[in-house]
């Protein structure tokens, strides 16, 4: 048997369709025993794998995590079987161990690790296990020998999600997986493509999964939406890609395609492709039902911009600003703000960006983090940010720590080339600002909550004063809304 893990990510509240490990269960389904353990719906995740290991033989524990805490429930239950069970091979794969295959690796309880698309490898890997062909020959995969030597046997190529099955998802109780959200009432989510054709350098997906961008046909998407819809009541959709529009006349294809099913969703896109299409493509992308895009805005500074690789500028942002609020689209704007280079002066023009965007479009959700690149896979021990040189964990125990756990979330970074002083100017203004608008993505708020964050906050915001927002930090704890971006908190 093999057993695909996907840790704890998020409260029960918030989780969705474990994806990644769905993918893996499309290119194991009708060949292979095996069982899907999620840790956002087991209250005992260890518990449950060490059951199946206790019923079966078990040749493999794969397990796909991202950086943060699911990346510590999945150390914490891969110690755990190592230490009870160490004749079951653990293989992770996922986002943490295609960013950072050396720290993945450098665990005791981590014999194999899957670098970008697992499908084909996770297949290769256990003929392998089975004495049926050599590990060097696998592609994307890294391991260690019996001498306890490590082999890097080089990138795989990716396919393009229309190559795989569907997601088996009869293996799973989905209807546990669609719960409440600002979108509907049963959300599902879906991804719709693989990697992306941009290079910012602040990014990692394009170091983890490629420099091309693979789609789905428009057929696929809809068919795989209708059986969700059909077969277990779905009514609103995330879709996870990292550029769910580039092409204009697939765009426009697609959503001519599933407006009949009626969905409410919400998807990421390019702030320089979408600032281009036409007036019919936004018309038909709001027939279709999309309620909520995400855009990286990143920097109120084209110098920033530019030196990010990010191929956008200021005036394409505000133009999707402008057209958002034309077609009754909620943009969601992120900022990562605080560029080492000069980190006071991006900041500042930051901050009076995002206020001119309010004034474009008031219904704008801002999102602001501390400039943070993602350390690239093949830095070892660290890479230079500005003239600062960072040295990043080498193992999972490392990450683990609250620092870098901070620093993965971008909650309190510390980052060395930003001053105290602007720190704090960067959370008081995102207090404010997210006081004075409330995100209505909390939909369980009540209304008097929102006034009232709106009325403390307005003398702020209308006389520039973000220092010390004492009034502001009690009335939220008190109400607990929640920020843009941030359920899995």
């Amino acid at each position: 048997m093999i057993i695909l893990y996907h840790p704890r990510a998020t409260r029960p509240r918030n989780r969705r369709l474990p994806l990644a490990v769905l993918a893996l269960a499309a290119a194991l389904e009708g060949t292979e025993d095996y069982e899907i353990v999620d840790g956002n719906l087991e209250d005992d995740p260890t518990g449950r794998i060490l059951e199946l290991i206790g019923q079966h033989h078990v040749e493999l524990l794969g397990v796909s995590c991202m950086p943060g805490p699911q990346m510590v429930a999945a150390m914490e239950t891969s110690r755990e079987i190592r230490r009870l069970h160490p004749e079951v091979k653990i293989c992770w794969g996922g986002y943490f161990p295609s960013l950072y295959p050396d720290a993945a690796l450098n665990a005791r309880y981590v014999d194999y690790v899957v670098r970008g698309q697992g499908e084909d490898t996770l297949l290769e890997l256990m003929e392998a296990i089975r004495g049926k062909r050599e590990l060097t020959s696998i592609k994307g995969l890294l391991y260690k020998d019996m001498f306890g030597l490590r082999h890097d046997n080089g990138e795989r190529a990716m396919k393009g999600p229309d190559e795989f099955p569907w997601s088996p998802f009869h293996r799973l109780p989905v209807e546990k997986y669609l719960r409440p959200s600002f979108f509907g009432k049963r959300t599902a989510v879906h991804h719709a493509s693989i990697g992306c054709p941009f290079n910012c350098s602040f990014c990692g997906v394009h170091a983890a999964y490629g420099n091309k961008e693979k789609f789905e046909s428009p057929e696929r998407t809809v068919a795989i939406l209708t059986h969700l819809v059909d077969r277990y009541g779905a009514d609103s959709v995330q879709f996870y890609d990292m550029n769910f529009f580039l092409r204009e006349d697939k765009a426009r294809e697609l959503c001519d395609r599933m407006a009949h099913l009626n969905l409410r969703w919400w998807c990421e896109a390019r702030v320089d492709i979408m600032s281009r299409y036409s007036d019919e493509t936004w018309a038909a992308i709001k027939r279709a039902g999309c309620a909520m895009i995400f855009f990286g805005a990143e920097s109120g500074s084209d110098w920033v911009l530019e030196e990010m690789q990010k191929g956008i500028t200021t005036e394409q942002t505000l133009e999707i600003a402008r057209r958002t609020y034309e077609f009754g689209i909620i943009p969601e704007f992120s900022f990562v703000i605080g560029n080492p280079n000069d980190p006071d002066r991006d900041t500042q023009e930051s901050l009076r960006f995002i206020r001119k965007i309010k004034r474009i479009n008031p219904d704008s959700e801002i999102i602001i983090q501390h400039y943070t690149p993602t350390p690239q896979p093949h830095k070892a021990g660290g890479e230079m940010y500005g003239d600062i040189e960072v040295p990043f964990p080498d193992t999972p125990a490392g990450w683990a720590t609250e620092e870098w756990m901070n620093f993965t979330l971008r909650i309190d970074t510390n980052a060395p080339w930003l001053k105290q002083k602007t720190k704090k100017l960067i959370d008081n203004f995102e207090t404010v600002v997210g006081s004075r608008w409330p995100t209505v993505q909390d939909i369980r708020a009540p209304q008097w909550s929102r006034l009232l964050l709106k009325a403390l906050s307005a003398w702020r915001y209308t006389f520039h004063v973000y220092k010390h927002p004492f009034e502001l930090h009690l009335a939220q704890q008190f109400i607990a809304l929640r920020k843009p971006k941030r359920e899995s908190l």
